[in-house]
């Protein structure tokens, strides 16, 4: 029986979504998530250029590109092999609004000294503003949801496990070492002393 005349990824026919079975609505984020992704790009691109300073674990730049990528191609491809469904997709789906406008938010208080690279200038001036006030890593925290929610969203457990697992490898050697580069500037060390990386009061 026809209900909307399109397939969904369990082979039933249903409302909102493509030919593929995706939700219409999970579509239009992947590709508002891929726009940000590519934007991120253009202009860390552009502050690289002028930007004197040493890479944070340069040697896990490829594997973090890897979990991101798959973090867009994963999760669809559960679904659709699994007919898997989210039980809650507008909790999943406002968290995910969340990080993104977490993520933006820390990218704009950093402002010329932020890039995908990880460079850490060699002249550095310390952030405290915005969610800075209250962590260190606010971006990083962002990314973090972004990998529960986005594959959640459709239901997708396994993808959701195994990308939060590789993101937070890839972070856990970014981040020791981008604190070890940022601990050499003493302004740094006075302007974060005693803050959480991640959660205030746990860690």
């Amino acid at each position: 029986m026809s209900l909307g005349g399109v397939v969904s990824i369990s082979g039933r026919r249903g409302p909102g979504r493509d030919a593929d079975g995706l939700p219409r609505w999970y579509a239009a984020v992947l590709l508002l998530a891929a726009a940000q992704r590519l934007r991120e790009l253009r202009v860390s691109a552009v502050r690289e250029r002028g930007l004197k300073g040493e890479r944070a674990c340069p040697r896990g730049y490829p594997a973090m590109v890897a979990a991101h990528v798959g973090l867009f191609l994963l999760p669809p491809f559960e679904a659709h092999l699994r007919g898997t469904r989210s039980r809650h997709p507008r909790g999943w789906l406002g968290l995910l609004v969340a990080a993104f406008g977490l993520r933006w938010w820390s990218i704009r208080e950093l402002g010329p000294q932020w890039n995908v690279r990880a460079v850490v200038p060699e002249q550095l001036t310390p952030v405290t503003t915005g969610p800075y006030r209250v962590i260190r890593h606010p971006n990083y925290l962002a990314v973090i949801l972004e990998f529960l929610a986005l594959p959640m969203a459709l239901g997708a457990r396994r993808s959701c496990l195994g990308l939060s697992l590789a993101n937070l490898g890839v972070l856990a050697c970014r981040v020791g070492a981008e604190e070890r580069l940022l601990d050499r500037h003493p302004g740094y060390r006075r302007a974060f002393a005693g803050r959480a990386r991640l959660i205030p009061g746990v860690f």
